[in-house]
């Protein structure tokens, strides 16, 4: 199964096993069982710490990862490779002993669980979205003996899945009942398990003192900021709803300078390990509801979170990023990275030679059909419209393109794919009523995005649009509040821009917080 140098690898692994762990198998006659009984033998002789036994289950091929205690139960019911692999080994790993990466706090509110937790998590070997659910329901039946889980290969289980009305991965299952899809960190299942987490997480933000700076958003231009202001050693705050924000949905990365690939989740995982290496206070799942100005000059800024919780500082930075618009049509959720995408710029190479539809005719849709027409073999644009909306110099280019077929008056009705990519799309001529089929590999929406700042509407200047207005310093229309990133005006909407405005934020805020005076009223900061 591994060839030598992986074999290597594992051994290394492995050697951090602290307590024996067995591999119970479940297997029959056929190929995926053989592959299956391949890999279990390469594990089992990378350790004498791991041992191999049979057993019958309802799934097989599947195998199941156990202590000796039997307080532990993971299964993986399929061949756990592709993405999956990394999951494979973190199973073993924390079954055997060795301490997961979170928080101490977090791993003990898995340990605090009551009741009986039967998850089954429905992954493909190449769904990037898939590992980091697959990983934390395995840490948490590794933690705690309430937990057990199992991870599927739809493909694999292709009648149970067709049983259960699975049309996305990863989907997962509590007790036989829908629980979730999409990626979902720990922390999320957590919340979602532990009903009075929220309050209790509440209670310990309300006794936070007063920061300096206080970030809202975890993306690329909260991260940055985050990192800027704590390295002037100064007291610094992180509420954000999702850590990593949109780049958790971003499959590959090409574009940033300095690193030639690498995808979504790794970056934002390597943004949130960078603002820990600072002193920054990371409140994450944290929602911001309301911003309420301060009371005097320089004093505090208040930011009311959805857990009825609030957070005051002497500055804030805004970098609640933005939404892709979505055309709400069936398939378009379920094939999300599977070929329905939404950045050109990000995403346009993976489709060299492909034939792809860009929805949307504005500045954005067609900027985006004139840059994917020099890589793919040939574009399709629909437009809602009788006519294109984008600047006349776009729309001469775009004509000028060989490989574009325009075509306007027409509502896409629906994404169509083969439960594991996108095959093609339709749409309904508005003129006549008559519905056509494309056939193609991908469709990127272009119709625009949704700044995330429905709730800054009565507290800060904002555009029609709904992005922050701000000047070239990150300054907004409130004193002391400042903004960064995709939620802003500041165009091209990309992860290195974000950054530098996160960081030019942050520089801002600084500088506003020396020049302040008086400081901050004594009446103020006890209230606080």
């Amino acid at each position: 199964m591994f060839v030598a140098h992986q074999k290597d690898q594992l051994k290394a692994y492995l050697g951090n096993l602290r307590q024996p762990i067995e591999l119970v198998a479940a297997l029959d006659d056929g190929p995926k069982s053989r592959e299956m009984l391949d890999l279990l033998e390469d594990i089992v002789a990378a350790s004498d710490k791991v041992s191999l036994a049979r057993r019958d289950d309802a799934r097989t091929p599947s195998f199941a990862i156990e202590r000796d205690s039997r307080d532990a139960s993971v299964r993986f019911a399929g061949l756990p490779l592709g993405h999956e692999f990394t999951s494979l080994v973190l199973a073993l790993l924390h079954v055997g002993g060795h301490p997961p990466k979170f928080d101490a706090e977090v791993l003990d509110q898995v340990r605090a669980l009551e009741g009986e937790f039967r998850f089954e998590t429905y992954f493909s070997q190449s769904c990037q979205n898939c590992p980091d659910v697959v990983q934390a329901l395995n840490t948490m039946a590794a933690l705690n003996p309430n937990i057990t889980h199992v991870a599927i290969d739809g493909a694999l289980f292709q009648d149970e899945v067709e049983q259960r009305q699975v049309m996305a991965v990863p989907t997962v299952l509590l007790n036989g009942q829908p629980f979730g899809q999409g990626r979902m960190s720990l922390e999320q299942i957590l919340a979602k398990l532990d009903t009075g987490a929220v309050a209790r997480e509440a209670e310990k933000i309300k006794a936070k003192d007063a920061f300096d700076v206080l970030v809202v958003g975890g993306g690329p231009a909260g991260a940055a900021a985050a990192i800027y202001a704590a390295r002037k050693g100064i007291r610094v705050g992180v509420a954000a709803e999702r850590f990593g924000g949109q780049v958790l949905d971003t499959m590959a990365i090409e574009n940033f300078i300095s690193v030639r690939h690498t995808e979504g989740p790794q970056l934002a995982t390597a943004l949130e390990q960078h603002v820990k290496d600072y002193d920054a206070d990371i409140m994450n799942l944290q929602k911001a509801v309301g911003l309420v100005p301060a009371s005097t000059p320089g004093g505090l800024i208040e930011v009311k979170l959805e857990s009825g919780a609030s957070l005051k500082s002497r500055s804030v930075i805004l970098a609640t990023g933005a939404r892709w618009r979505n055309i709400n049509v069936p398939g378009e959720a379920e094939y999300k990275n599977k070929g329905v995408a939404y950045c050109p710029h990000c995403d346009g190479p993976l489709f060299k030679g492909k034939r792809v539809a860009v929805i949307g005719g504005g500045n954005s849709g067609v900027e985006a059909a004139i840059d994917l027409a020099g890589i793919v073999a040939h574009v399709t644009l629909i437009e809602f419209d009788s006519q294109l909306r984008a600047d006349a110099v776009l729309q001469r280019k775009l004509a000028s393109l060989p490989n574009v077929r325009i075509v306007t008056s027409a509502l896409t009705t629906q994404v169509l794919g083969d439960g594991t990519r996108v095959t093609g799309l339709t749409y309904k001529d508005r003129n006549h009523d008559q519905v056509h089929q494309v056939d193609l590999e991908g469709v990127f929406v272009q119709i625009g995005l949704v700044p995330n700042t429905e709730w800054l509407k009565d507290a800060v200047a904002l555009t029609p649009r709904g992005e922050i207005e701000v000047d070239h310093r990150g300054e907004t229309s409130l004193p002391g509040v400042f903004a960064a990133g995709d939620a802003t005006t500041t165009p091209y909407k990309q992860i290195v821009i974000a950054m530098g405005d996160g960081s030019k934020a942050a520089l801002s805020a600084f500088d506003y917080l020396i020049r302040l005076e008086p400081a901050v009223p004594a009446q103020e900061a006890a209230a606080a």
